[in-house]
């Protein structure tokens, strides 16, 4: 019997917005219970591309355009649509090359989210350039082959606008606050949320810095490999588990 081939992952693009008062935080949000992937988790804002995310129209309302290849261009413009959409942050510039501090019209991210207007026409109209240049890579995941569903995951961290606050869109998201890593830890492990695999790891390697710049630093200065979590058996049960060599140390959970 030959094993059915595994489904090829989709591009996706996370992203891990930071901020350091009233102390160093991430923003997170929960997922609806009725969406199909990692129901009620708590997650940081993120998804798949949409149609419109690799236009060369952005070509003039981004910055950092011209040192990103196309693939990355369209990543990071996912992800910034993304904190947008599910959690009303727009990570961008004004023509003033001052960061842009404006609020998010719920309606308007609504739009968005259900294909009825183009993100680009958001941004065009509020005269702003989104920061691609203002992402770092923080880590790259690839779903188990034996997923049916599976995404190939950028992780990316950016400082938070100071003044924007953050609103889930009550539609993906169902909350959004902002967390210490080290707090949303002890939640999942007190069962007040629910923390899947991936976040939990890249909660703990954001534990691991004590302020935005100092994460944003360790996160440059490491080299991004894809992570792609495995099944192995242990005293008769299944643990998820991933390379100690993946930058997490030794690292494993049980599953079914």
């Amino acid at each position: 019997m030959t094993s059915q081939k595994p489904v090829d992952p989709v591009p996706a693009a996370t992203m891990l917005l930071l901020r350091d008062k009233p102390e160093f935080q991430v923003l997170m949000v929960k997922r609806h219970h009725q969406i199909d992937f990692a129901s009620g988790a708590l997650v940081f804002p993120g998804g798949k591309p949409a149609a419109g995310d690799d236009a060369e129209h952005w070509a003039d309302h981004c910055t950092g355009w011209d040192v990103l290849d196309p693939t990355q261009r369209a990543l990071r413009i996912a992800a910034i649509r993304e904190a947008y959409e599910e959690a009303g942050i727009l990570l961008a510039d004004t023509k003033y090359g001052t960061a842009f501090e404006g609020s998010c019209d719920l309606a308007s991210r609504k739009a968005v989210e259900q294909g009825e207007r183009s993100f680009l026409d958001v941004v065009r109209e509020a005269d702003v350039r989104l920061r691609l240049h203002g992402l770092s890579d923080f880590a790259r995941w690839i779903t188990p082959t034996f997923m049916n569903k599976r995404f190939d995951t950028w992780f990316y961290v950016a400082r938070a606008p100071e003044r924007q606050i953050a609103a889930c869109d009550g539609y993906e998201t169902v909350d959004a606050e902002w967390l210490s890593p080290a707090g949303a830890l002890a939640l999942g492990e007190a069962g007040e949320r629910t923390i899947i695999f991936p976040t939990r790891l890249n909660l703990e390697l954001l534990a691991q810095a004590n302020s935005a710049q100092d994460c944003i630093t360790r996160a440059e200065a490491r080299t991004i490999d894809p992570v792609l979590p495995q099944i192995v058996q242990r005293d008769g049960k299944n643990f998820l588990t991933i390379p100690e060599n993946a930058g997490y140390g030794a690292a494993s959970e049980v599953v079914g």
